[in-house]
């Protein structure tokens, strides 16, 4: 039954929206196939990324990591991760998992937080696109409004998360 209840927003989620399918409401069957093109894309990229993660944590050694984007890294550090960040393509949510094996392999929190906020805004693959709708002009401007926001909000992070213990609780 406990474990029942983790799900019970899901179990009526599920509900609602056959029941918009029965009785066809419009909006709930929008919602509807919203939610199925969004978990086959999941489905379909996760295992992929998932694989080359996988790559990346027996391929590359915990020792470049520290060395390249660790604590003594400096501005070299912030540029490679923001380098990084700009070659990837796919969904924000792949980011995180490759955040978090960057943590583990002894990236440091400012690094991890530069990666995820130029991951959200400054991919090369995005930005090409918002080249052609908005222009070359409009996208200078928000990448160099951005990019210190994220360099800031790093540097803050990193002094507040500094001295915590971040270890797993087991269920």
């Amino acid at each position: 039954m406990k474990h029942l209840k983790k799900y019970t927003f899901s179990f009526i989620f599920l509900a609602l929206v056959g029941l918009s399918y029965i009785f066809g409401f419009a909006a709930g069957n929008q919602i509807g196939m919203n939610f199925w093109m969004f978990a086959k894309e999941m489905f379909l990229f996760l295992p992929l990324m998932f694989v080359l993660i996988g790559l990346f944590d027996v391929w590359v050694p915990r020792e470049k990591i520290e060395k390249h984007i660790g604590e003594e890294s400096g501005w070299k550090g912030t540029g490679l991760v923001i380098l990084l960040a700009m070659l990837q393509a796919g969904p924000l949510y792949g980011a995180f998992p490759f955040a978090y094996l960057l943590w583990k392999k002894g990236s440091s929190i400012k690094n991890i937080f530069i990666y995820l906020g130029a991951y959200s805004t400054m991919k090369i693959p995005m930005l090409t696109f918002e080249v052609g709708f908005l222009g070359l002009k409009f996208s200078l401007l928000r990448t160099l409004i951005t990019l210190p926001v994220f360099i800031i909000i790093g540097y803050l992070m990193e002094g507040y998360l500094k001295d915590k213990n971040f270890e797993v609780k087991q269920p």
